[in-house]
C-alpha cells in the first residue's frame, strides 16, 4: 500500500500515483496517515517569538515607488483585525500574558498611535527637520484602560482613524512621497513612503502579537 509521505516530499505539485492511492484509502487508513504527519511536524502550532519592536532595524535605501502597495497594507489592517478577532474566544480578549498588553490593549495601542502617524505626515509636508517625538514608554496605552472598552468599539475607532489617515495619503503626489524628515529615535531620514512602510510594519507587529496570545492561550 502506498502512503502519503513520499507524495509530500515530491517537489512537483501534480497528482502523483501516491496521491491516487491515498485517496483510495478508507477513512481509518487516512487517519493513520494524518496521525503520522502530526507526529512528524508536531501536533501544536509552534510559537515563533518576534523581535522587540524597539530592536528592529530598518533600511529605507530603495528608490522604487511602492507607495500604492503600502496604502493597500494600511487599508487592510482594520479588515485583518476584524477577521482575526472573530476567530478568537472572547475570554482571551482581556488577559495580560506575563503582565504585557492584552489583545484589546494591542488594538488600543494602534488607536493611540494613529494621531502620531498623521502628525508626522504633517511634519514632513511642513518641511520640519525632525519628525515629532513620542513617549517611548507608551504610558498612553498603559493608562487608557482599553480592556474596559467593548471590542467592537475599539475596532470601529481604529477603522475610522485609519480611514482618515489613508484619505490623506491618497491625496499625495508622486513627488510628495519622497519628501523626508529625520526620525527622532532611529536618527535616519524617513520619507513619507518610508514612514508609512514603518507604520505598516508596526501594524503587523501587533497583529502577530495578537496571534501569539491566541495561539499560546487557546485551550480548544
Amino acid at each position: 500500500m502506498y502512503c502519503l509521505y513520499p507524495a509530500i516530499s515530491n517537489q512537483t505539485y501534480g497528482l502523483t500515483l501516491n496521491h491516487f492511492f491515498f485517496f483510495q484509502m478508507n477513512q481509518k487508513s487516512r487517519d493513520t496517515v494524518y496521525e503520522g504527519i502530526a507526529k512528524a511536524f508536531g501536533k501544536k502550532n509552534r510559537i515563533m517569538k518576534q523581535i522587540n519592536w524597539f530592536e528592529r532595524k530598518f533600511d529605507f535605501a530603495f528608490q522604487q515607488n511602492i507607495f500604492p502597495s503600502i496604502i493597500e497594507r494600511l487599508e487592510g489592517t482594520s479588515i485583518r483585525l476584524k477577521s482575526k478577532t472573530e476567530q478568537i474566544a472572547a475570554t482571551l480578549f482581556e488577559i495580560k500574558p506575563e503582565g504585557k498588553w492584552s489583545i484589546k490593549e494591542n488594538i488600543g495601542h494602534l488607536i493611540d498611535l494613529e494621531p502620531l502617524w498623521q502628525g508626522r505626515l504633517f511634519d514632513i509636508l511642513e518641511n520640519k527637520e525632525f519628525l515629532r517625538e513620542t513617549d517611548l514608554s507608551n504610558q498612553k496605552t498603559d493608562l487608557a484602560q482599553h480592556n474596559k472598552v467593548p471590542l467592537a468599539e475599539l475596532l470601529s475607532r481604529f477603522e475610522e482613524m485609519r480611514n482618515e489617515t489613508v484619505a490623506q495619503l491618497k491625496k499625495l503626489s508622486d513627488k510628495d512621497i519622497y519628501r523626508k524628515a529625520l526620525h527622532p529615535r532611529l536618527k535616519q531620514p524617513m520619507r513619507i513612503m518610508d514612514l508609512f512602510l514603518f507604520v505598516a510594519e508596526h501594524d503587523d507587529h501587533h497583529l502577530a502579537r495578537i496571534t501569539e496570545i491566541n495561539t499560546t492561550h487557546n485551550k480548544v
